[in-house]
């Protein structure tokens, strides 16, 4: 990934734009993009800052909201399967794929169990 510009350069280069420079005199001038400038320029009018947002992080499951209805229906029948529980969700309104549901029971620390049968049986 690539590193935001220093803070030193946001600075000098809004300054220039502030004091009447166009956008792509400022992006010549210190050698970045034109885009770049638009981008300072705007993050400083609006916020007075010209420091980067941060960016990457953790992002929150969408069915933390459905959690309550997950571990329900898992203590309900234990057997029910996470290809089960998607096709449940997607009744409920909450379209997910069954890989995010199998990843949010893994999280819960919910297992999946293989019977001899072959069918799937969820454990917590």
């Amino acid at each position: 990934m690539v590193k935001a510009c220093s803070d030193d350069l946001r600075q000098r280069v809004v300054a220039a734009v502030e004091e009447g420079a166009t956008v792509r005199s400022a992006a010549s001038r210190f050698g970045v993009a034109v885009s770049s400038v638009v981008k300072w320029h705007q993050l400083f009018r609006r916020s007075g800052s010209i420091r980067p947002v941060s960016t990457g992080g953790r992002r929150g499951s969408v069915l933390e909201g459905e959690r309550d209805f997950i571990v329900g229906r898992v203590a309900e029948q234990s057997d029910v399967t996470v290809r089960g529980l998607r096709d449940e969700l997607a009744a409920r309104g909450v379209n997910v794929s069954h890989n995010a549901v199998w990843l949010f029971l893994r999280r819960e620390g919910m297992t999946h169990k293989k019977r001899p049968a072959g069918s799937g049986a969820l454990q917590t």
